[in-house]
């Protein structure tokens, strides 16, 4: 089995900065996408960032230049460092891995979130 558990969120004054986390664990072959989802109160969850095995990424326009996706690939962790937050920001925040387990085997999956709150 493939677990992921995430850490970093709380609550942050807007311009402030948090730093999540995602470690993955399991019967790992390899990974070859993570990625950084959010679910605002009353609204669809949508992709905030993304990063390949060769560290390519992409960002969700609303927080380009502000969000920082990386990994290390030998520790199966993924990272969002996230600055100059705004109320916006405001959501749980998933972390998604698309995991080749050690049979040959492709699966997508999900931790359970961690809150991040931006408010003055």
């Amino acid at each position: 089995q493939v677990h992921l558990v995430e850490s970093g969120g709380g609550l942050v004054q807007p311009g402030g900065s948090l730093r999540l986390s995602c470690a993955a664990s399991g019967s790992i072959r390899s990974i070859n996408v993570m990625g950084w989802y959010r679910q605002a109160l009353g609204k669809q969850r949508e992709l905030v960032a993304a990063i390949t095995s060769g560290s390519n990424t992409n960002y969700a326009d609303s927080v380009k230049g502000r969000f920082t996706i990386s990994r290390d690939n030998a520790k199966n962790t993924m990272y969002l460092q996230m600055n100059n937050l705004k109320p916006e920001d405001t959501a749980v925040y998933y972390c998604n891995a698309a995991v080749r387990t050690a049979w040959g085997r492709d699966d997508d999956y999900w931790g359970q979130g961690t809150q991040v709150t931006v408010s003055s």
